[in-house]
């Protein structure tokens, strides 16, 4: 199991030096992180939840550590976290599902040609 404080600790020691080799990617990542909340067409309470979703989708650690934090941080209760993985959940299903059909087709061109 993840210390999950100590994992956001970790990466956000190595953006920072991070950041002094590469300026410009991290001023990017900042610019494209704040623009959804400029928007003010979803609150933060769904933006964490659709991350969540996301950074489960995309078996990302550091966003999970990060995003649970904001969560946490906004309001975001058990119940709203267990819906947005159901999502999550439902989602890596459909993609596997969808891409088994790739695997039918491989196999039929495969096999005239």
């Amino acid at each position: 199991m993840l210390e999950w404080k100590q994992e956001i600790q970790d990466i956000s020691s190595r953006l920072k030096e991070l950041s002094t080799r590469t300026p410009d990617t991290l001023r990017g990542f900042g610019l494209i992180a704040g623009a959804g909340a400029k928007t003010g067409q979803l609150g933060a309470k769904t933006r964490e939840l659709i991350a969540l979703a996301v950074a489960v989708t995309t078996r990302c650690d550091g966003c999970i550590a990060f995003h649970a934090a904001e969560a946490v941080k906004v309001g975001v209760s058990d119940e709203e976290i267990a819906e947005a993985l159901g999502v999550a959940i439902n989602l890596n299903a459909g993609a596997a599902m969808t891409y088994s059909t790739h695997v039918l087709d491989a196999i039929d061109a495969l096999k005239q040609a």
